[in-house]
C-alpha cells in the first residue's frame, strides 16, 4: 500500500510517500510496523494525539482495519480560519 506523509510527519520521516509491504491488520499496527523500522518513525509518531489518519482519502480511526486499502495518509490535525 502508499503510505504518505504530510507537513511535520512528511519532515520528522524524511518522506513525502512510500510503498510498505505490511502485515498489519490495523492503523495502529502499521504505526508499530513503522515505529520498529527507524527513530525517524517514532518521533513522527510519538503522539498519536496529534495525527490524524485517512484511509483512501476518508478519515478514519487507528483501530480501523487496513483490509483492501490502498493509501494511508499521515497529516496533522486541520485548523480552520
Amino acid at each position: 500500500m502508499d503510505v504518505l506523509y504530510f507537513a511535520w510527519v512528511r519532515e520528522r520521516i524524511g518522506l513525502p510517500k512510500e510503498r510498505v509491504e505490511t502485515t498489519a491488520v490495523t492503523v495502529a499496527e502499521l504505526i508499530e510496523e513503522l515505529v520498529a523500522r527507524d527513530d525517524r518513525y517514532a518521533a513522527a509518531f510519538a503522539d498519536l494525539s496529534a495525527l490524524r489518519v485517512a484511509l483512501d482519502q476518508e478519515l478514519a480511526e487507528f483501530d480501523a482495519p487496513l483490509l483492501g486499502v490502498r493509501e494511508v495518509a499521515f497529516f496533522p490535525p486541520m485548523t480552520g480560519g
